[in-house]
């Protein structure tokens, strides 16, 4: 008897897990099959891609491993990975410790109602389209006709070419980019404060502890998780840049800001060879993907997790 109800008990919870696995694939259903559609088959077909001649006008042409060879041989190949690289070491630093400074100058803001209006104001500019923001940065840092140059020449200098200078080029695009995407940055970071138990600060502040101290050796060993999400997402963000040198300096002046995502741009929809465009495409994704990896076996030496 005992036996019997051992076996109905066992047979019960088997098609119980079963059913609640079913359930939990039905409500990932959706998910997986987005990500299916709009990333795994994409990915797919690039790779795919690049072993063909392909213009759209004419069926493509298989040339197996031509794409790749032509891409090592391409003067186009260094210049665009070598601003792309640029970028990443201006913009990933910027964007992670200036959002964090910003995110917990914010946070430590007693007044609630000032500190929302803040936290409003910073977050803002994120949600304005990027093609108007270009426009009127273009517009600000013209060396002849904008407002910026027009008073430094009332201090008495003389005109910088914020726009047509190779190495000052990166810093109207790092103010461009701080201002119009620190907020998305800073959100992620002052959700992660928020998460911090107040117990910490308060025991911290009986031990004498500073506000230096405090956030140094408390704020941000707790937030690890907060700052690897942020590091990552922002480094993916920063290897796919498009927006800044596409619609502020068109590459460049020359070709000192063409990046990677704008060569893909040009080669494959502008000059028509999307098997050559979907070679830097797919190389660029093996980079990503290769840099995102190391990162994830590296955080387990420096994120906490288990602080509560």
């Amino acid at each position: 008897m005992k036996r019997s109800n051992t076996v109905q008990k066992s047979s019960f919870f088997k098609k119980k897990n079963r059913w609640d696995n079913i359930s939990a694939y039905l409500f990932l259903s959706p998910a997986l099959l987005g990500f299916t559609i709009f990333i795994a088959l994409p990915i797919i077909a690039t790779f795919a891609l690049c072993f063909f001649d392909y213009n759209i006008i004419q069926p493509p042409d298989f040339v197996g491993l031509d794409n790749f060879k032509e891409f090592f041989r391409d003067p186009n190949t260094p210049i665009s990975f070598g601003n792309t690289f640029k970028f990443l070491a201006i913009f990933t630093p910027m964007h992670c410790i200036l959002g964090l400074i910003l995110a917990y100058a914010v946070y430590r803001i007693r007044h609630g109602r000032l500190r929302n209006v803040i936290r409003g104001i910073v977050y803002f500019p994120s949600i304005v389209t990027t093609a108007s923001v270009a426009i009127i940065f273009v517009q600000m840092f013209a060396t002849d006709t904008g407002f910026i140059n027009y008073y430094v020449r009332q201090l008495g200098m003389n005109n910088i070419p914020w726009l047509t200078d190779s190495n000052l080029v990166y810093l109207t695009l790092a103010i461009f980019s701080f201002w119009k995407f620190i907020g998305t940055t800073f959100l992620y970071y002052f959700i992660g404060l928020n998460n911090v138990p107040e117990s910490y600060y308060e025991s911290a502040s009986i031990d004498g502890a500073n506000t230096f101290q405090i956030f140094t050796r408390i704020t941000v060993p707790l937030i690890t998780p907060t700052i690897f999400f942020v590091v990552v997402t922002n480094m993916i963000g920063v290897f796919q840049t498009f927006d800044e040198p596409s619609l502020i300096t068109n590459g460049g002046p020359g070709t000192a800001t063409r990046t990677v995502a704008l060569q893909i741009y040009r080669t494959a929809f502008q000059s028509n060879q999307f098997g050559y465009g979907a070679t830097f495409a797919f190389v660029l994704f093996l980079i990503i993907m290769v840099v995102t990896i190391i990162q994830y076996v590296g955080q387990k030496k420096w994120v906490v997790y288990d602080y509560e």
